[in-house]
């Protein structure tokens, strides 16, 4: 089966766990790497022919224009993270509404071509954030991966779907949903989605649950990386402990087990899954017919 492979193009500075201590201000004060980073992915992707989908932030497209066009050229899909990768929460709808225009106009000057994809930084549309949705198909997006179905201290939905699904709107529009996975165990979902859990959890157990989902499930499952995941020489910031755990941890080993992920399964962009999943679409237009 193929599952949906996701990059969220952002740099070390970006991530919620410095947020505290990295105000977006002072982004300009780091150095990138989100360039170098994101090349190398390109490269281990090209090596395999293995095509995905590239949520790119709104500021790093804005610094790295050239990055964008080459994974397009690359033949990858291109998504949209928003622009300043702020916590839905933290702000009000009119800065939502701003920030997701922004970051689409942006990719969408650079491309030639509308953006139909969205993920919320730190995946954070929740159930007191769920007016976010109606702003994105408002902007002329349709499909999401923003909804992660799991407890968590900064995001998460527990009830919601695990699998790809639409979500009807209060004007009777809908959205497509295609949630990172989990694994259903005593009526709890558990992450390992990729990101932080990939790097703390061991390859087998990460392996086991993708070949759960596709053979006991009959679903795709769907993954999360970061270019600066494969980056163990980034600077140190002086976080909190618990944050530099997140952040840090295994960051030496994640390239190899990436390598295995890569060659141990079948990946593509996530609306050729979705179109994949459904037998018979020929486009995702059609999926609608098929949820």
């Amino acid at each position: 089966m193929i599952n949906a492979l996701t990059i969220d193009v952002e740099d070390y500075f970006h991530v919620q766990a410095f947020a505290d201590v990295i105000p977006s201000t002072d982004w300009h004060r780091y150095s990138l790497r989100v360039e170098e980073n994101t090349y190398r992915l390109l490269e281990m992707l090209a090596a395999r022919n293995i095509h995905a989908t590239f949520f790119v932030l709104g500021w790093v497209a804005q610094r790295c224009a050239p990055l964008v066009a080459d994974i397009l050229k690359a033949g990858h899909e291109i998504g949209s993270h928003g622009y300043a990768h702020q916590m839905i929460a933290r702000g009000r709808q009119k800065d939502f509404r701003e920030d997701v225009r922004r970051s689409k106009s942006i990719l969408e000057d650079q491309l030639g071509r509308a953006v139909k994809s969205y993920r919320a930084p730190s995946y954070s549309i929740t159930s007191s954030t769920l007016w976010a949705l109606e702003i994105l198909r408002e902007a002329g997006f349709e499909c999401d991966s923003s909804i992660f179905p799991v407890h968590h201290d900064n995001y998460g939905m527990p009830n919601a779907p695990r699998f790809p699904h639409y979500r009807t709107l209060r004007d009777g529009e809908r959205i497509l949903e295609f949630p990172p996975s989990t694994i259903e165990a005593y009526g709890v979902n558990f992450p390992m989605a990729g990101g932080g859990y990939f790097r703390l959890l061991p390859y087998s157990l990460t392996a086991w649950a993708i070949r759960r989902i596709n053979e006991k499930e009959k679903q795709p499952a769907l993954l999360y990386f970061h270019p600066w995941e494969i980056d163990p020489e980034q600077p140190r910031i002086a976080a909190s402990w618990r944050s530099r755990f997140r952040h840090y941890q295994n960051l030496h080993s994640t390239e190899a087990k990436l390598t295995r992920l890569f060659d141990d399964f079948s990946w593509a962009p996530m609306s050729k899954v979705l179109v994949s999943s459904l037998g018979g679409a020929n486009s995702i237009d059609e999926v609608a017919d098929g949820l």
